[in-house]
């Protein structure tokens, strides 16, 4: 169970990577490359699903690696 619970918590952390370079920051981000095709979404709406998916992915993780923790032992 533990060497399960660390892959999700990898794969999890490598997917929360990926969205926080896409995410706009001061610097533009990869975000800002692809503004003139938000004819689906608009821009608020995609800033929200980041930021929504950013903090659930964050959340996954603590609860993952607290998981981890308990059935180390």
């Amino acid at each position: 169970m533990f060497k399960v619970l660390v892959i999700l918590a990898v794969i999890i952390a490598i997917l929360l990577i990926l969205i926080v370079v896409v995410q706009n920051s001061k610097g533009g981000g990869l975000a800002s490359q692809f503004a003139a095709s938000n004819s689906v979404m608009g821009v608020k709406k995609t800033t929200d699903f980041l930021e929504k998916a950013t903090w659930t992915l964050v959340a996954l993780v603590v609860v993952l690696s607290v998981l981890s923790a308990a059935f180390l032992h």
